[in-house]
């Protein structure tokens, strides 16, 4: 399949670009900065300059895609809204250019899922440090559901290093609360991949953790 991953010079994103390639998919890395690939010189990566908030840049990027993946990152800004915004702006140019499957990654957290959260998670970060950021997944997870698009809203817990190990939790409920609240990068990216071809959470926000 031919998939465009937003954010892929992130942490999220330089899994997917790997696993991706590793799975035969062609896949193209939307990127600010080429330089930023981790991958490089592979015969089905193809690597796209452009700016997510460049709604030309993405209208030309999801052109003949299969399917679109988004795993963009906030740097280290806590006001930032290069999540919701270019999510907005992918996708229009998803409605524009016929593409249909979105792989949306969010956080465990939001809406409905904000009860698998403990105290930490629910009022110091998301609640206080990151709330700017929590905000922003929520307008972009609203985005998403409005679009009319074959769309999955993936919910991680928190990030940590690690191998792909494919041994995770996914679509528990809001009441799960014996979940280890982590997960790592490679099983995510892992998880994301899995949704390209199936339909099993279409219209759907499987949280994802251990």
């Amino acid at each position: 399949m031919k998939i465009v991953v937003f954010g892929s010079t992130g942490t999220i994103g330089e899994h997917v670009l790997e696993q991706g390639l590793d799975q035969g998919h062609q896949v193209f890395a939307f990127c600010r900065d080429k330089n930023k690939v981790s991958v490089s010189n592979h015969p089905r990566l193809k690597i796209v300059e452009g700016d997510v908030m460049n709604p030309l840049n993405v209208e030309r990027a999801t052109t003949g895609m299969d399917a679109v993946v988004i795993v963009l990152g906030s740097g280290k800004s806590r006001k930032s809204v290069v999540r919701s915004e270019g999510t907005k702006n992918i996708i229009a140019a998803m409605q524009q250019n016929d593409v249909n499957r979105l792989i949306c990654q969010s956080t465990l957290g939001t809406y409905e899922s904000n009860g698998n959260l403990n105290f930490f998670w629910k009022r110091i970060m998301f609640g206080w440090y990151l709330k700017q950021i929590f905000l922003d997944h929520e307008l972009q997870e609203k985005y998403v559901k409005n679009s009319g698009l074959n769309w999955t809203i993936v919910r991680p817990s928190a990030f940590i290093d690690g191998a792909k190990t494919e041994n995770y939790l996914h679509g528990f409920g809001a009441e799960e609360k014996s979940l280890k609240l982590k997960i790592s990068r490679a099983d995510v990216a892992d998880f994301i991949l899995k949704q390209v071809s199936s339909s099993t959470y279409l219209h759907q926000t499987p949280g994802i953790s251990y």
